[in-house]
Parts: structure tokens; sequence; C-alpha cells
């Protein structure tokens, strides 16, 4: 077998090419509501205590459990218990191999979690008077597992504590959503698992892929807070007390299929033979384009792991990683994961999504272009003998 380098295999190997969000995982949050004296007020204005406490919200809750419980019999859905330890992407799974329609719940699966809530304590002051405050504690409620088969974003799924201030989640993937659309359009595809393994019009796929933004992602949100119990009452949500997205999780994927499975692990060899220093600051400047000093927190640092005979490369910058990996045998997956956007300096607040996508997409062709200039230094052999090999020339 012919050796060849990393510069050669993107260069020349590559079939198919896709830059596209992978999955992403947001906090719904009431900005209004996250410290005590907005609990405050909002018991006050919206629920008429004149002493504020946090039994007040406690029919707040009550409520939602008995909506969630409602809408399971009266769409005749399954409420699913999870149990310790179990994988609930494979119920998920299960429940949408058996989904018939177009778009809708496929079930709602329960869990109890730990979670930040509000809670009432005694407080003297200084002549000795108690009197009630609210602090933030931590307590383990149910959540609630909304998980849904939508038109254009294909599966997903919304999470909701049962206990106030109610924080929510918001789980996607940008490869499911972009099947959808490009299914809508008629135009042809290959899938990949949590990807897109080819298609005639490779320009137009990528154009679509960089339309999945903000606004879309927040509009599905808000499309299925409209369908599914809500734990604020309509009036609340008149009132200005209504969720906002940010970013917790956003992986940013780049996809390059190559034409053999035989060249992906010569890819690797090469990578984790010549790499290994990849997690030192110094790189880590050249990737993410950040400089790393002693006073950076988290650790700097290059892992590989091997899942079977499929190695993967795993580079470290203080929350966030770029993980490298031979998917399915077929293609080299690059992919950002940003699991604090502070680490970049940038808010969480899903409008933040470009600044994101442009550091998340940056980082993986950085990363492989210092794993091609590791290779300068070498010739490739199919080139080495093109050089050396005796040539036949006519006279004349």
């Amino acid at each position: 077998m012919v050796r060849k380098n990393v510069a050669e295999i993107l260069t020349n190997h590559v079939t198919f090419e896709l830059e596209a969000i992978d999955r992403m995982y947001l906090n719904a949050y009431v900005p209004s509501l996250q410290t005590g004296g907005g609990v405050v007020w909002f018991m006050q204005t919206q629920l008429g205590a004149r002493v504020p406490s946090t039994m007040m919200v406690a029919p707040m809750s009550e409520r939602f459990v008995d909506a969630i419980d409602g809408f399971v019999a009266r769409e005749g859905i399954d409420l699913v218990t999870f149990e310790k330890g179990q994988r609930k992407d494979d119920i998920a799974q299960q429940y949408l191999a058996a989904f018939e329609g177009e778009e809708g719940v496929l079930f709602i699966g329960k869990a109890q979690e730990k979670a930040s809530v509000f809670r009432t304590e005694k407080r003297r002051d200084a002549h000795g008077k108690t009197s009630p405050w609210i602090i933030r504690s931590t307590a383990m409620p149910n959540h609630y597992y909304v998980y849904i088969l939508d038109r254009d974003f294909g599966p997903l799924f919304i999470k909701c504590c049962s206990s106030f201030p109610s924080p929510a989640k918001l789980c996607l993937n940008g490869h499911e959503w972009l099947k959808r659309q490009l299914t809508q359009r008629e135009i042809p595809f290959e899938p990949l698992d949590n990807g897109i393994r080819s298609s005639d019009a490779p320009a137009r796929v990528q154009r679509i892929a960089d339309t999945l933004d903000a606004a879309k992602i927040d509009a599905v949100f808000r499309k299925w807070l409209r369908r599914i119990p809500h734990p604020f009452a309509p009036a609340h949500r008149a009132a200005g007390y209504r969720y906002q997205l940010s970013v917790l999780h956003a992986e940013f994927a780049l996809t390059q299929v190559l034409d053999r499975p035989v060249t992906g692990r010569c890819f690797f060899e090469e990578v984790i033979r010549e790499n290994l220093d990849l997690g030192r600051p110094d790189q880590m400047q050249l990737i993410f384009d950040r400089r790393g000093t002693r006073r950076t927190p988290g650790s700097f640092r290059t892992r590989v792991l091997t899942e079977g005979v499929v190695p993967s490369l795993h580079v470290q910058y203080k929350k966030s990683k770029v993980k490298q990996y031979h998917k399915e045998g077929q293609a080299l997956r690059t992919e950002t994961t940003i699991n604090d956007t502070y680490d970049f300096a940038i808010g969480r607040a899903l409008h933040n999504l470009p600044a994101l996508r442009e550091i998340g997409f940056a980082a993986n062709r950085r990363l492989l272009h210092v794993e091609s200039l590791s290779h300068d230094c070498l010739i490739g052999e199919d080139r080495l003998r093109t050089v050396t090999a005796p040539v036949g020339a006519t006279a004349g």
C-alpha cells in the first residue's frame, strides 16, 4: 500500500465535504426570575402575595404536572419513567421507528434530577425581628422530557423542570434539520448517520446548511411551546415572563468523505504519530486563535481513544474540545464542541450563534492545517516515486 501524508489525503482523496451545525443543547430560562428579588416581584405582581414565600408557587408546579397528565391522556401517548442509568436516546429511537405521522409528540419521559430552585428561609435582622428571605437552593424535582418529531427539524426534545422557576432545555440536531430541508426541496443525497455522505449538488447542500440560524431554532422552540403544556399561565407570559434561549452545548462539524476506508486509516496513522503534542498551549493558540498562559483555566491535553479498532483524537481547551474520528469507516469527522461560550469571551445568548459558528468551523480548519503542516517536511511516497523512478523517453 502506498503511504500518503495528511496533506495529500485532504487534497486528493476527499470526495464530498460539508460544514454544518451538529447537536445543540440550549438552556431555556426566564431572565427576570433568576434572582431572589425577581422572584419576589413575580409573587407580588402575578400571585398577589403580601408576604413572599415559595409556598405561593407550589400550585403552579401542581397545575403543570396535572397538565402533563391531561396531555398524555388526551393525545394517547405514553408517559415513561426513566430508570437510573437507562439510555434515553435508545428509548426515543424505538418510539421514532414506530411513529407513522409527519410530526408530533412521540412520548413524554419523566426523571428525577437535580435542579436549581428557590426556597424561603427565615432571617433575623439586627433588632431580632425575623422575616422570610428568598434564596437559591437545589432540589431533586421531576423533569419531563417531551420527545418530538418536527416536520422541519426531525427528532428533538424539550425538557422542563416541574419546580418553579421551571428551567427548560431544548436539544436538536442540525444534520437532521438539513436532511429534512434537502428532502423537502427534492435534492437527492445519500445519508450518513448524523451527516451527509454524498450529493450531486454539494454547493447547494452547503448553502442550505449555512442557513440554519438562531431565528429558526427559536421559532421551532416557540412552535412546540404552544402545543405542549407550559409551566407559566398565559397571563404570566403576557406580562413578559417568557423563556429565552442560551447556548449550553454546541457542536460544529466538518465532514470529509474519503474515497476508500483505507485512506481514513492512513490519515489516523499519520496524525497520531505526528500530532500528539496538539494539546500544548502553543498549538492550541494556532487552533483557537487565542493565547494560552499559565493562568488559563483548565488542562491542555491530547488524548487518543480507541473504540474497538477505530481511533479518535481529542484536543482539550478549557471546557471546549476538538474531536476527530473516522466516521463509519467512510468519512473524516472533525468536530469542535463549545461547552462554555465564555471560553471565547462570547455571551451565551442564542443570538451569538454566528460568532460561535465562526469560531467552531475555523477551529476545525486550523486543526487540519496544523496536522498538514506537521507533514510538510515529508514527501508522500507516491510523489517520491514519481521523482526518483526511471522515465522512458523517445529519442529525437
